[in-house]
């Protein structure tokens, strides 16, 4: 039986550069890098605070040596140095023998150090050179290509974010990022274990692709057993590969969230010499409808023969030093996804494969996942050193996530199809490569052999077909940035997209994220340390316009702060309700993003220190599984119903049209029947969709819970009362009840619980009250003010947008 012993504990970590300000010898963390255990020795400043990340810029253009020292008293066969990950120019030495050199991140490696070990005093040194260095070198010998930012991300296979984003910041690392240890083994044992499942007529298989590696050449057993069902087949003398098929009927399906159970089953494979491979599965069929029709391309996600309307969001990783991550933060992000009634994150292309923590929580909470292969933003050389490293880096990858039943989709890249069409790239190329080969070539040619189960897509955005613009709405998947980077919010209404891969707009982080973040003082929009937390180009001016139309400039940080969050949450519903009412067109919106990897003003919903923004709890409303909604159709409002579901939606829904006083104008039930997976258009009657006030009237439309409300103008051009409320504060165990009541129209009612205490959190924000209504609000953690404080009961704790127009 194969055994392994971590190699975790005693190694240090040295610059050998005499110029690098460290000391000889400093405790490193293994897994880790460099900039966590500089941090932890006291060296550097933490790179996430002001703009520290500008003086550390060093540590990413220098060289690092780790080293240990161990005993062995391993015994077998063989004995071999595993390294999960090694990040990235990597030269692994063992007592003075090189065993290997590597350059990428993104794969494992494997030694034979039988041959080589000592039963004391092993010294293990992993020297890792500068991933500048190697990636410069690459361009010189390959030719410059283009792309998005100007660092060399491209020329090497690393976290391209690890150089910096427009969300990011520029933190270059270097270290033994993934377990290392010795394994020792006799005979034979598991090289590759590819499982294929499959349904056909309830009915579950389980293809299993066993690749062994021999220390002999002794015929082997080899056991498969899932669900109660067991198979053996024999490996003769010498003999390295097979295939056994176990077969389940009856089997109890994995379902995605909202249409059924997650159901996992225990896959185990063993080997007759000891080795065993155990890993849990989902029985499901999944495939992408991309059947031509009247609007152009369908592209439909088709899981177990339903089609799902995908409420997305794109994942980036959740720190920029990703050993942080550990399975808890995992657990809390994607569980505030799911809070949000998200139903697939897509793990964007410039960051990493992610781990078997993160899918694993996946799988459980029945949650789909697109992976990008890991590519975007720019042009990409297929010659060497590169082109074999991306072939056995997605073999690898495949494999190891091909037992996951919550990957539903690989995607060749990241918008680097449409860098080409559109960005002037091929002036700049002048016919060199670019990455075209991997995307239609390479990479579906390594799922086709590998895990044929899934489908593949070339590339987001992606139309489908050369012939057709890869960000054509009418085809394939879209992204949108003409809104957030030229466009008001309200141009979202044009598109008819097919499915929506990519769209946001920007706010900055929670109120107590940015104060630790940043120490200006005073704070303000264009404080230097809030501008060096604002990584996107001209990021602070789309804010500023983005409010122009919506609401005045605001006079003061703090109504800076709640305006610009008010707005990303305004846009992104927008956006949303209307994709939405438009299935089964379209069929999915993925919204960029969910999540921060340091604190900084970006597209997020959750901010760096975890902290949910107004747009999260938006987000939970329109992400719902059943969305009541007005919409415009042929110029007036229309009631739309929407059932994501998997049952049918029956319900009345009282609609009316009422002023800003309260006083009812017009009123109209109307009963809807939405089937599972379905969606209904009411029109209205005439005197509830015409305005005798427009400035001071809406329509609200309530079905049980849930409520949509329209507005007759923008904000800046409605009549709002000064917000008028009573504000009841009860403590309790865990915190305190707030119980507010309307004495006016209140729009987007927000209790910002993080300016009481960094640690308090509330569970509702962005709440429309009409005069006599009322919410409970509840505050749990942190040290809170006194019941009677007037802090409670304005701003910046309590705000509306009443506040930023209605003076």
């Amino acid at each position: 039986m194969p055994v392994l012993r971590p190699l975790h504990s005693g190694w240090t970590l040295r610059a050998p550069s005499p110029d690098a300000p460290v000391p000889a010898a400093v405790p490193a963390a293994v897994p880790g890098c460099v900039h966590t255990d500089l941090l932890a020795a006291g060296l550097i400043p933490d790179p996430y605070l002001d703009a520290n990340e500008l003086d550390l810029a060093w540590i990413g253009r220098t060289s690092w040596v780790y080293e240990t020292t161990f005993d062995a008293d391993e015994t077998g066969d063989r004995v071999d140095l595993v390294a999960g990950g090694l990040d990235t120019v990597a030269t692994v030495t063992l007592n003075g023998v090189e065993l290997g050199r590597t350059a990428n991140m993104h794969r494992g490696y494997r030694f034979d150090v039988r041959e080589v070990l000592r039963p004391t005093g092993n010294r293990l040194e992993v020297r890792f050179d500068s991933a500048y260095d190697y990636a410069h070198a690459v361009r010189d010998a390959l030719g410059e290509r283009p792309n998005a930012y100007d660092e060399p991300f491209q020329y090497i296979r690393k976290m391209a974010s690890n150089f910096g984003w427009d969300w990011g910041p520029t933190l270059v690392t270097a270290g033994i990022w993934q377990p290392i240890g010795l394994e020792s083994w006799s005979v034979a044992r598991l090289a590759s274990v590819r499982p294929r499942v499959s349904v056909t007529d309830g009915t579950g298989r389980v293809d299993v692709h066993v690749t062994v590696e021999r220390a002999s050449d002794d015929p082997l057993t080899l056991t498969a057993s899932v669900a109660g069902m067991t198979v053996q087949a024999g490996l003769a003398a010498g003999e390295t590969e097979t295939v056994v098929t176990v077969t389940v009927p009856d089997v109890r399906l994995w379902w995605p969230r909202g249409h059924g159970d997650a159901a996992l089953h225990d896959l185990t494979v063993s080997l007759s010499s000891g080795d065993v491979w155990q890993r849990r599965i989902g029985f499901r069929t999944v495939e992408l409808d991309t059947t031509a029709d009247a609007d152009g391309t369908a592209f439909t996600l088709v899981v177990n023969g339903t089609p799902v309307f995908v409420r997305g969001v794109n994942w980036i990783p959740d720190d920029a030093f990703v050993t942080r991550v550990d399975r808890d933060r995992y657990a809390a992000r994607i569980g505030q996804a799911v809070d949000a009634g998200v139903n697939y994150l897509r793990v964007w292309g410039g960051g990493r494969y992610e781990s078997d923590d993160f899918y694993d929580l996946a799988d459980e909470l029945g949650v789909l996942v697109g992976q990008d292969f890991l590519f975007a933003c720019a042009a990409y050389p297929e010659e060497e050193p590169l082109g074999s490293e991306v072939a056995a880096e997605a073999r690898e990858q495949v494999e190891r996530l091909m037992p996951h039943p919550s990957l539903v989709m690989w995607v060749g890249n990241n918008e680097n199809i449409w860098g080409w069409h559109d960005w002037d790239w091929q002036r700049a190329l002048d016919g060199r490569t670019w990455g075209a080969g991997y995307y239609l070539d390479v990479l579906p040619g390594i799922v086709r052999a590998v895990d044929p189960t899934r489908p593949y897509w070339p590339g987001s955005p992606y139309s489908g077909t050369p012939g057709v613009h890869p960000n054509d709405p009418a085809h394939g998947t879209t992204h949108i940035w003409d809104v957030w980077n030229s466009h008001d919010y309200r141009h979202y209404a044009t598109y008819r997209p097919r499915f929506l891969a990519e769209f946001g707009f920007q706010a900055p982080p929670a109120y107590a994220t940015l104060r630790r973040a940043v120490s200006d003082d005073p704070l303000t929009p264009t404080s230097p340390g809030v501008l060096h937390h604002q990584k996107a180009g001209d990021g602070n001016g789309k804010l500023a316009r983005g409010l122009t139309g919506h609401f005045p400039a605001p006079s003061s940080f703090d109504d800076w702060h709640w305006a610009t969050q008010l707005n990303q949450a305004r846009a992104i519903s927008f956006g949303i309700v209307h994709f939405r009412s438009l299935r089964p067109l379209c069929m999915g919106t993925v919204l960029w993003q969910l999540n921060d990897n340091w604190p900084v003003t970006s597209w997020s919903a959750v901010d760096g220190d975890g902290r949910r923004k107004p747009l999260w709890f938006a987000l939970r409303r329109v992400y719902g599984e059943r969305l009541l909604t007005l919409q415009p159709r042929d110029g007036v409002p229309a009631l739309i119903a929407v059932n994501d579901s998997a049952t049918p939606w029956r319900a009345h829904v009282d609609v009316r049209r009422i002023g800003f006083t309260g006083d009812l104008h017009a009123k109209t039930t109307l009963a809807v029947d939405v089937p599972a997976g379905g969606a209904v258009t009411l029109p209205l009657p005439a005197d509830l969709t015409t305005a005798g006030d427009a400035a001071a009237e809406l329509i609200v439309a309530d079905a049980g819970p849930d409520r949509a409300v329209w507005c007759f103008a923008e904000d800046v051009d409605l009549a709002y009362p000064a917000a008028s409320t009573d504000v009841v504060v009860r403590p309790t165990a865990d915190g305190a009840e707030v119980s507010v009541t309307a004495r006016t129209f209140v729009r987007d009612l927000t209790l910002f619980a993080d300016r009481l205490d960094p640690a308090a959190t509330v569970d509702e924000q962005l709440v429309t009250l009409l005069p006599g209504e009322s919410v409970t609000l509840r505050v749990t953690g942190g040290a809170l003010p006194p019941a009677d404080d007037p802090v409670w009961r304005g701003a910046p704790v309590l705000r509306s947008a009443n506040d930023l127009i209605a003076r």
